[in-house]
């Protein structure tokens, strides 16, 4: 019995422990993004060094399923090689470490409108009759008679919802990207960034995805509509975006309140 008290409470002083060190951490990191926010007023926001895409914390190479290897297999007296793409070479985009543009259009647009409604009415009564309701009538007062309703239940309910979505979003601007990796079926993995200070604030850009060399017209150019697994992000930050942000502690407090 003692040996059980005795892991309760290194269980309870380990879940103690456990709370203050999470409490700690958000504290500290809540501490050093005050402190970053305090040294950079009355200064634009500062803009991200380039740096390597493949080298940046939580970068993970991709893997996609891939066909089966095909052998060049050469012609005599022929220029054309099994397997190749084009005739004659070209400056697209197709290396580790090349630059191509993407043309990022998207225009999307979705209305929706939904209405459901639900009723139920039910009616239930019970009498007393028979030998058996003559035993049960001996329990109730004496003005109950054999065949008299003794129980009379009725439910009424009624459901009903509406609501309607009305969506509208566009977006038609260029960015360029680099290859950072080329799968071993000829398809490119790409990522652009782009950053634009105006005033205060910062406008951020990011575009990823997988592309194929086909799929890049003559001037080195894509389109968004032609990335698969595509990954664009436009957003911003600055003095704007943190006004429209609530504070990190009322954040916390949204995520763990129940209620």
């Amino acid at each position: 019995m003692k040996s059980s008290q005795n892991t309760r409470s290194l269980d309870r002083r380990r879940l103690v422990l456990a709370t203050a060190v999470s409490v700690m951490a958000l504290a500290a990191a809540g501490c050093s993004s005050t402190a970053d926010k305090i040294a950079q007023i009355g200064k634009p926001p500062y803009l991200s060094a380039i740096e390597n895409p493949t080298a940046v914390a939580g970068y993970r190479p991709v893997s996609m399923p891939m066909p089966d290897p095909e052998p060049a297999v050469y012609s005599s007296n022929s220029l054309w090689r099994s397997g190749a793409r084009a005739f004659f070479k070209d400056q697209r985009a197709k290396a580790v470490g090349d630059i191509l543009t993407v043309h990022v259009l998207i225009s999307d647009k979705a209305t929706l409108d939904n209405k459901t409604e639900r009723s139920r009415v039910a009616t239930e009564n019970r009498a007393a009759a028979g030998a058996a309701g003559n035993a049960v009538i001996q329990l109730l007062p004496q003005d109950i008679t054999a065949g008299e309703i003794l129980v009379d239940l009725s439910g009424n309910t009624a459901t009903s919802g509406e609501g309607s979505v009305d969506r509208k979003e566009e977006l038609r601007t260029n960015v360029a990207a680099v290859v950072t990796q080329v799968l071993p079926n000829g398809n490119m993995v790409i990522e652009g960034r782009q950053e634009i200070r105006v005033n205060f604030e910062i406008r951020e850009l990011i575009v990823a995805g997988v592309i194929r060399p086909e799929d890049i017209s003559a001037n080195n150019t894509i389109l968004s509509t032609k990335i698969a697994e595509a990954r664009i992000s436009y957003g911003g930050r600055g003095q704007i975006t943190d006004v429209q942000q609530p504070p990190y502690g009322q954040q916390f407090m949204d995520i763990v309140l129940p209620f």
